[in-house]
């Protein structure tokens, strides 16, 4: 079955929105033209095909493109506020005629205008509330949740039924000293459907605002080497090998690198990097970054399906489907709430009948018909949902401000619990450091220098950690070529092996080839540098001391965190020369450094810091950071890093600018004060309007008729609070 139909079949079955997050391949929208045009999705892999010429010639006739789609959540949002824009006014116009016939100064036909009501009231409370009552019984059966839906069936049912028995008495000539109140139902099921649709207006407004999918150009201008040319196509039908042309002030289509002029780059709305960056030869760029004054020639490095835009778009998809603990809370309250609700809506009844008959001493009739007025008043009043949006607003809100700053959240739970951070433990090389190591010093433990250099190189030359990659890098520049290395294999956190004419070769740190020991070694030590040694058989046949430099916003986040009573560490699999050095110049205690660590080491020493109180924070970007990443509360992955620790982690830093941890925190707590705040006005207004429907204050009610306008006075503050977070900034 395909994805589309399993996702409706989900969605028709459950009720519950479905959307998918993750495909394999790349997807384009074709128009098939017969009788009718119909539009098919083809899925292809554009690393053995080339799109242009499967629409070309991959068919007995050429295919055109369909419509561009839109983020498939922003699309179904947009379809969710018609259709709900559609159905709140029919309900309007259905219940101003009711309305009209209840207030307005009419000469007395009651049984008229009590049948006309009746009849426009029944195709409100089946065909406009009809969808609650299915939607009630299917979060009870499926989540074992009694929902606020429930609260809906029940006040604008009882209303209805008691306003069609009152009428019935109204017929039969023994009208109820109450009368008839059709337009208690069908105005509060407008005024909730006008709610809804403030809610859904809002929150489509707030995600397709901060919506990372908004920045995707639609065009690209295909371009040759010389930088001539000049063919504008859709961005769609970019395929690997293509140059485009980014003209002065336009967007980048996009990821490439450079390939000829300079310019300058702002990529503050994919990065939250204020400042413009230069950008020449051999640059990368970022998809919906905003090109300077420079015309450049880019070569495409990925296409517009899987480039930066739709990664960080699909990792904050997936972070609004997870729930976080305060959802948790919510939801337990929620399922409390309705019964309470309930028994207070039957204590009500009760005492209202205690109070006519024993104290205003009215017909056992007559206080039963009044007692239901207070009862109705009591379950419309408590209808409001603020307290179901006061989490999910302020989440999907902070999910597309996050990424408008450089931090994806794939975790919902690292949006809640990033303000109560207590520790931050940092990998060194890649993290703290740049990451591009320089050889500062060699020496080599045989005659046999050549072979040596040509060993290191066959073992370095396809590893993409930072000191391989140095090395390499080091080694081809003299000249050398590879020697051929067999079955070689990376040992995550050790370093790599292979053999070499019959011969096991090794490299890698000097722990795992026990050379820590040999004078040469030691030497290289001493000057705080790292030491990439190699052996054959055994044997220890040269070393390489590496240096690395400090990120330029390293030492100011680190006092930032210090400032703020955050301790500090560095957990670092590097030489403890190489570390202690970093460590110095950060003013990071000595007893919060750990080196020569082994995957399993970090991840022991992250359990033993866990076991405090507070959240820990791990940061890190190579292979061998993934156990930490994924033990840590908060796992931070620095962006260009494996993706295997990106997989791990809970939050991604779209740029490699550790600030992006300090946006976590702030935002985090920016978030929580605002849910606070709406679960504190949902408390609040719950408690008043009870007491006031219920008719605790003597002079002061909500007869039931007006309760239904508490929807848009409990649904708006909490909109309101979540929608300020826009405006967020450190």
């Amino acid at each position: 079955m395909p994805v589309v139909e399993v996702i409706r079949s989900v969605e028709k079955t459950t009720g519950f929105a479905c959307q998918r997050l993750n495909t394999e391949g790349q997807e384009v929208d074709v128009m098939l033209v017969a009788i009718d045009k119909q539009t098919v999705r083809i899925t292809y892999d554009a690393k053995t095909i080339a799109i242009r010429s499967l629409l070309e010639h991959g068919f007995e006739n050429p295919l055109k493109l369909a419509a561009p789609r839109g983020s498939s959540g922003i699309e179904k949002g947009k379809r969710h506020v018609q259709h709900t824009a559609w159905v709140t006014l029919l309900s309007a116009v259905l219940t101003c005629p009711v309305l009209v016939l209840a207030w307005a100064p009419l000469p007395p036909r009651p049984i008229v205008y009590g049948g006309a009501s009746l009849a426009v009231a029944t195709i409100v409370q089946f065909a406009i509330a009809g969808p609650f009552y299915p939607s009630a019984l299917r979060a009870l059966i499926f989540t074992h949740v009694i929902e606020m839906d429930l609260l809906i069936v029940l006040s604008t049912s009882t209303a209805y039924v008691f306003s069609i028995v009152s009428f019935g008495y109204q017929v039969i000539g023994r009208p109820l000293p109450t009368g008839e109140f059709f337009e208690t139902s069908t105005l509060l099921i407008t005024l909730i459907m006008f709610g809804r649709l403030a809610s859904a207006f809002a929150r489509q407004r707030a995600v397709a605002s901060v919506s990372i999918s908004s920045l995707q150009v639609e065009k690209a201008t295909l371009s040759n080497p010389d930088g001539l040319g000049g063919q504008e196509i859709d961005a769609r039908l970019l395929q690997y090998g293509d140059l485009f042309k980014v003209a002065p002030d336009a967007r980048i289509v996009t990821d490439g690198t450079v390939l000829f002029g300079t310019t300058e780059v702002d990529e503050s709305m994919v990065t939250g990097e204020s400042l413009p960056v230069e950008k020449a030869r051999g640059s990368a760029v970022i998809a919906g970054s905003l090109n300077g004054s420079g015309m450049i020639i880019v070569r495409l490095t990925h296409l517009p399906g899987h480039n930066t835009i739709s990664t960080i778009a699909a990792m904050v998809d997936e972070a609004k489907f997870s729930k976080p603990k305060t959802q948790e809370l919510v939801d337990t309250v929620a399922s409390y709430f309705v019964p309470f609700i309930l028994i207070l809506t039957i204590i009500t009844f009760v005492v209202w009948i205690a109070v006519g008959i024993s104290l205003r001493h009215q017909s056992s009739g007559h206080a039963v018909v009044n007692a239901i007025t207070y009862a109705i008043a009591v379950l419309i009043v408590s209808c409001p949902c603020a307290i179901g949006l006061a989490v999910p607003m302020v989440v999907v809100i902070s999910g597309g401000v996050a990424a408008k700053h450089g931090v994806v959240f794939k975790s919902a739970m690292a949006i809640e619990s990033a303000r109560k951070v207590s520790h931050v433990v940092f990998d060194k090389t890649g993290t703290l450091t740049q990451g591009e190591m320089s050889i500062i010093e060699e020496v080599y433990l045989s005659t046999e220098h050549h072979i040596a250099s040509c060993i290191t190189l066959g073992l370095t030359c396809d590893s993409k950690h930072p000191v391989s990659i140095a090395i390499s890098a080091y080694i081809r520049r003299k000249g050398i070529v590879a020697a051929n290395i067999k079955d070689s294999k990376t040992i995550t956190g050790k370093g790599i092996e292979g053999t070499y004419d019959g011969a096991i070769v090794r490299c890698g740190n000097i722990r795992w080839l026990s050379a820590g020991d040999i004078p040469e070694v030691q030497s290289l030590l001493v000057k705080g540098l790292t030491v990439f040694a190699l052996e054959m058989n055994d044997r220890p046949i040269a070393a390489f001391g590496l240096s690395d430099s400090l990120r330029p916003d390293s030492h100011s986040v680190v006092a930032e965190f210090q400032k703020r009573g955050i301790a500090v560490s560095i957990v670092s699999g590097d030489d403890a020369g190489a570390v202690e050095v970093v460590a110095a110049k950060l003013g990071i205690p000595a007893g919060l450094v750990r080196s020569r660590c082994s995957p399993g080491d970090k991840q022991e020493y992250l359990k033993n810091l866990m076991t405090k109180d507070g959240v820990v924070v791990f940061c890190g970007d190579g292979t061998n950071d993934a156990v930490a990443i994924a033990q840590a509360d908060i796992g931070v992955h620095m962006n260009g890093g494996s993706d295997v620790a990106q997989t791990a982690a809970d939050v991604v830093l779209v740029r490699p600018y550790l600030g992006g941890i300090l946006v976590l925190l702030d935002l985090s707590k920016a978030a929580a004060h605002r849910i606070f705040f709406n679960f504190a006005w949902s408390f609040v207004y719950n408690l008043l309007a009870i007491l006031l429907a219920a008719g605790a204050f003597v002079n002061v009610r909500i007869p039931p008729q007006y309760a239904g306008f508490g929807e848009l006075v409990s649904v708006l503050p909490v909109i309101l609070i979540a929608l300020q977070l826009k405006w967020f900034k450190r």
